[in-house]
């Protein structure tokens, strides 16, 4: 599996990274893998405040449908819409185009509570 050493990890499987102030968030490798091919994608509502664990998206794939969970707290700036059209990116390109929102976090220092890539690969390979 893939797991990019500058993203942090969510034990729920969602990845993190920071991009000067507002952190864009998408699913792992791994969850995509697991959720095999993403057929539709509910977005989160821009504008939106969640909390650290909260559900705030959902990914239907030919398996199941599986709740995404806001790795940190903060409000919802950008959804991904590309994935309305093409939910398949998040199978394609987990880490890139599949990206599915940006946070602007209310507490920046939170990014430092999530696992780092190593504590996310022993996670999963555990």
């Amino acid at each position: 599996m893939n797991t990019p050493e500058e993203l942090r990890y969510s034990t729920d499987h969602e990845w993190a990274r920071l991009e000067g102030g507002p952190v864009r968030i998408g699913i792992t490798d791994y969850a995509q893998d697991a959720l095999g091919d993403v057929v539709y994608v509910e977005l989160p509502e821009v504008g939106r405040t969640v909390a650290a664990g909260d559900s705030f998206s959902e990914v239907e794939s030919t398996k199941s449908v599986s709740e995404i969970y806001a790795p940190l707290s903060g409000t919802v700036t950008e959804a991904n819409g590309e994935l309305a059209d093409n939910p398949e990116k998040i199978n394609e390109d987990p880490y890139g185009d599949g990206w599915i929102c940006v946070i602007d976090p209310s507490d920046p220092g939170a990014l430092d509570g999530l696992l780092d890539a190593e504590g996310y690969r022993a996670l999963i390979e555990g």
